[in-house]
C-alpha cells in the first residue's frame, strides 16, 4: 500500500489550495479514506473523511471551508481548501480507514497506512 499527497504549499489567508492523495496497493473504491493534520508543536488532529459510498465528514474547524472529495477511477483523494487560515497551518496527512466507513477514534488504530503528509503553510 502507498499513499502519496501533493498540492501544498504557501497561501495567504483567505486563499485557496487543493491537495491530492493518490493511493495504490489496495482496491481503493472499497475503503474510508481520511485527511488529518499536525501542526508544530500540536497533537494529530482529524480534518476530514469520505465513506467508500461517497458519505463525507468534517471537523468543525473546517466545515464551510474545506470540501473532501474522491476520484475512485483514478484511485485519488481530494481537500479543496478555500478561505485559508493561519490557524490551518500544518502538515497534511492522508489515511486509509481499515474498513468502508468512517469512525471515528482517538488512537489513530482505525487507520492502516499513512501518507508522509504535504505541509500546508497560510501567512500572509
Amino acid at each position: 500500500v502507498h499513499l502519496v499527497e501533493s498540492g501544498g504549499g504557501l497561501a495567504q489567508p483567505g486563499g485557496s489550495l487543493r491537495l491530492s492523495c493518490t493511493a495504490s496497493g489496495f482496491i481503493f473504491s472499497t475503503y474510508a479514506m481520511s485527511w488529518v493534520r499536525q501542526a508544530p508543536g500540536k497533537g494529530l488532529e482529524w480534518v476530514s473523511a469520505i465513506d467508500s459510498d461517497g458519505d463525507k465528514h468534517y471537523a468543525d474547524p473546517v466545515k464551510g471551508r474545506f470540501t473532501i472529495s474522491r476520484d475512485n477511477a483514478k484511485n485519488t483523494m481530494y481537500l479543496e481548501m478555500n478561505n485559508l487560515k493561519p490557524g490551518d497551518t500544518a502538515r497534511y496527512s492522508c489515511a486509509k480507514f481499515r474498513g468502508a466507513e468512517y469512525y471515528s477514534g482517538t488512537t489513530g488504530d482505525q487507520y492502516d497506512y499513512w501518507g508522509q503528509g504535504t505541509q500546508v503553510t497560510v501567512s500572509s
